[in-house]
This record gives C-alpha cells, structure tokens and sequence, in this order.
C-alpha cells in the first residue's frame, strides 16, 4: 500500500476527474485539468534533472499553481521547500543554500528578490516564473506546461517519500522538518480519524468516500507557507472536494468568497485572522446587509492564540455552526481538538481533548496525573517526524527516546485538568520568568485581547533587576483612542493572576506577525529596546505575593 500525497491525489482524479479542485478569482480547473497541467510540470522539473529526493521551492501567494507546483514536486518524488513570501534577500538566501534547494517555482513578482539571491545559491539552476514572460528571468510557467508531456509515467512511489515543512523561525532560524509522508498523512492528511483515532484501512478509502458523497468545499485561509494550510487543501484533495484559494489576506473578501462560492468549511490560524473577519461580519456587505453564510457549518482554527473573547462573538454571530480549535506543530501534526461551546471560562491556551499519541511529560518523563497542578511538556510519539534537514543537534533536543519510546517535544508546556482535558500553556522559548514565576505570553495575551480597545497585543519580558524580567505588552489599539495602562491591568486581572499582568505597555500601529498570524516575538522585543514604554506601572512588586 503506496501511502503517498501523489498517490492519494491521484485516486481522487481518476474517481472524479469531472469535479471542480480548485478555485481561485474567475479561474478554475476540475481534476482532469490538474492532472494534465501537473504531469506536465512533474515532467518540465524531471527533464531540468530535479530527482527524487532533490528540494524544490514553491515561493509563491495562495493560487493554482501554488497547488499544482507542490502536486507536481511530490509526482517525482522529490521535496517541496516552502518559501515565506515576505522574506528579504538574506533570509531567502538562507533557506535557498540550508534546503539544497534546485529548482524554484515562483511568482514575477519576486523575480527581482530571487535574482538578487540567485549568483549566490549554486545548486539552484531551475526557476519557473508565475506569470512570468520568461524574459531575463527563468522559464514561464506557462511556457514550462506546453512544452512537456501530459502523461502519468512516473513509476512507483514510496511512503518513505519525504515531506519537509520549514518552520516559520518567529523565534529562531527556520528549520526543515522532515516527514515520511505516511507517517504525516496519517497525523494530517486523514489516515486516522481526528475524533476516534481510528486507522483507515485503505489509500483509497478518502477517494472512495468523496467519490460516494457531495462536494464538500473548503476554503484554507492562511497562506500554503503554513503545514495547516496544506494539509486542509490535501485532505480535500485527498476526498474529491472544492478548494476556494485567495492570494490576500482580507476580511470582507473572505466572507464574499463563503457567499459567492458555498464553502462549508474555513481554517484559519487565529486571532490574527478572527479578529478582522469578526469586524467584517459585523459590518457586512459596502451596502450595510448581511453576508449570506448559510452554507458554512464549520470553522476551524489551529496553531494560533484564538482568543476566548473573539470565539464567544463568532457563536453569537454564526449560531448553530460548529468552531474547533485545534493543538499542533511542524514537529508533531495534529495533537488535541475542543469543540468551542458558548460560555466556557478558562485562562491559558486552548483546552483540548489530546490523542492517544499525545501526552503531557513532567521532569521525570511519565505522564502527569491529571488534576494534579503540575506543568508539563506536550509531548507525541508514534507517527512524528525523522528530525530537523541537516540539524542534528536540534534533532536530538527535539526527538528524544525516554523510557523506551521515541517522543516529539518541541517546547509546547500545558497542564492536565481533571477531567483529563489538557490546557496549552504555550512555548517555552518565549516564555517568561519574573521572579522566579514562569509567564506564558499567550496566557496574558488571550486576556488582553478581551479589552475592547486591544485589536491585537504580543506580550514579552523586559529585564528588570529585582525580577530578572517583568511582563510587558506591545499593543495595537482599535482606534486612536488608546486604552491606559490601568484599564488594560484591571481587565487582565478578571482573568490572570497578579503578577502575569503587564508593568509596561509599548503602543505600536500594527503587531508584525508571520503571514500564517503566528506571533513575532523578536520583533516585539525590538519595539520594547528601540524607545521607553507608552507608559508604566512601577508599583508591581507587591503583586508577587498575591
């Protein structure tokens, strides 16, 4: 059994080749299409000598051919390296030389960036130009599709095949996860059952099932950059489903395209993304009236700080839908759901119903007991990844053998509640320590976010002499109107404890954050060293005992 993304695409366009895959503007391709136009760039890479196992970026917005590069890489058996869209030169040097990379399929509007790079990236020959004219840059796309076959000749395929996610490296350089693809279709793909944790049996068991039912239509929101926003537009892939793609982030258009095109499920990656979608669906349509939502049933949210304030407006406003929001990482897949329900109180992260492959590990390397207080890392075994693209060192912190099993543990802390339920803390290498407290930034940021004013905050520690550092807070307001420092600490307050309460606030126009909505937490301590807070609250120190 070929348990390969190639392969599982491949049986949903031979059982519906008729079916619409992908939309994206006016355009749109059925199976049929995507099956002709990717064998022919499968076949233009393999003719420039890419070979399996070579790195191929895709380094390009949310569109079709975005879609069908990395179709067409996996055809081959080679490896996609996801390019981040925003990089400057020097960062896309780096994940250009660190991945190997060979041949890279990029949109015109870079070509200036990737040539500036290019002289400097030897093992890079290949470049295929989205709408490109090919002139003084590589090969058009277009250009690349008519001058090769339509055939599917590519032999057989192997679940060892790697899949590589490069990390988004908010806190750190990027690094290339990497995957067999079995083992990552299994933990993303739906090779087990997200609510069950059941096995399917057979590769095509997810053709057959889309085959036997209606078309169900997905819009992934976040950009392909992000391992979710694959993975949702592979599991519709996988099922014979309608893929909406969107190249710019924008609340109004997200709803217009739910509208215009019946999605009945979106994923999205957080406040980040919920909080201009959320202002979007108050406002409505440029003429005051509603959008016409009634074929969406489904939102889903991982990966990201999803507010509980932004979550309790979204059930107000789309009553009778269901939100999910949803614990993983590059390094573990999916982890743990909870199906959001009106009225839950809690602090801290997401509280989620983990897998069975998930557990929470204390110091000793055995499970914490549940109820217990106790603060562990999050921790999966089973189908994880083989480690880090030449990083053995971070290979080793990471995947680690303890008593006997071989764990994932990038970093995530959480508590086990009583009930066995398990609340994300966040990532220990942004945590905070302020006298001796540990302080998970989104924690605090989750309460600050229930301020009317607060549009979005990342919060971050300052060094401090008595406490080693003390909690700070850089803050986009909603308005000109910008709350004061005292509001901020007596809305915090209802929901965290005293000293995780911010002493200082730097206001800025915009929080910088990755195009996937994830954090940047070395830009925020930019903000705090570059100038003096907005404003202080000195008398703190008190708090420690409260």
């Amino acid at each position: 059994m070929a348990l390969n993304i190639a392969d599982l695409v491949e049986h949903a366009i031979d059982l519906v080749p008729d079916r619409v895959a992908l939309v994206c503007g006016d355009r749109e391709i059925t199976y049929a299409q995507m099956e002709d136009r990717t064998n022919r760039l499968a076949h233009y890479l393999q003719k420039q000598g890419v070979k399996p196992g070579d790195k191929v970026g895709v380094y390009s917005r949310n569109g079709i051919e975005t879609i069908e590069s990395m179709i067409a890489v996996f055809k081959i058996r080679a490896v996609v390296v996801n390019v981040n869209y925003r990089y400057i030169e020097n960062e896309l040097q780096y994940i250009f030389q660190n991945s190997d990379m060979v041949a890279l399929i990029h949109e015109a509007r870079y070509s200036d960036k990737v040539a500036a790079v290019l002289p400097t990236c030897p093992l890079l020959t290949t470049t295929v130009v989205i709408d490109g004219d090919g002139e003084g840059e590589g090969v058009s796309y277009r250009d690349a599709l008519g001058r090769s076959s339509p055939e599917r000749d590519f032999g057989e395929r192997s679940p060892d095949d790697i899949y590589m996610l490069y990390t988004g490296g908010t806190t750190g350089s990027p690094k290339g996860v990497m995957w067999r693809q079995e083992d990552v279709w299994r933990v993303l793909g739906g090779g087990i059952n997200f609510m069950t944790g059941e096995y399917l049996d057979g590769e095509w068991d997810l053709a057959k099932m889309g085959a036997e039912n209606p078309v169900m239509t997905r819009m992934p929101i976040p950009p392909m950059i992000h391992g979710g926003a694959q993975w949702a537009t592979f599991q519709s892939l996988f099922g014979g489903g309608k893929t909406v793609l969107h190249p710019d982030f924008d609340g109004h258009a997200i709803w217009r395209l739910i509208d215009e095109h019946g999605v009945n499920l979106i994923f999205i990656t957080g406040d980040a993304m919920a909080r201009p979608m959320l202002d979007a669906l108050i406002e409505g349509r440029p003429d005051g009236t509603p959008y016409d939502l009634s074929t969406l049933f489904l939102m889903a949210s991982s990966a990201a700080l999803f507010s509980p304030s932004i979550k309790e407006k979204f059930l107000e406003l789309l009553p009778n839908r269901m939100l999910t929001d949803s614990i993983g990482s590059s390094e573990t897949g999916f982890g743990g759901l909870s199906v959001v329900t009106k009225g839950t109180e809690h602090t801290g992260g997401p509280r989620v119903k983990i897998d069975a492959s998930t557990s929470v590990l204390g110091a000793d390397g055995y499970p914490v007991e549940p109820g217990s207080g106790r603060t562990g890392l999050l921790a999966r075994r089973g189908h994880i990844p083989l480690g880090y693209y030449k990083d053995e060192a971070k290979t080793a912190q990471t995947f680690k053998e303890i008593h006997g099993v071989r764990y994932s543990i990038p970093g995530d802390y959480a508590q086990v509640e009583a009930d066995g339920t398990v609340t994300m803390l966040g990532r220990g290498s942004v945590s905070i320590n302020t006298g001796g407290e540990k302080v998970f930034p989104e924690e605090v940021e989750g309460a600050l976010k229930s301020h009317p004013q607060v549009f979005d905050a990342i919060v971050v520690g300052v060094p401090d002499e008595r406490l080693g550092h003390t909690v700070a807070a850089v803050v986009q307001a909603r308005s000109a109107d910008r709350p004061a420092l005292a509001d901020l600490d007596a809305c915090a307050r209802r929901e965290i404890a005293g000293y995780k309460v911010p002493r200082a606030v730097w206001f800025v126009d915009e929080i910088k954050r990755s195009p996937a909505g994830k954090p940047d937490y070395r830009w925020a301590v930019r903000q705090t060293e570059s100038r003096p807070a907005d404003e202080v609250n000195a008398a703190h120190l008190s708090d420690k005992v409260r």
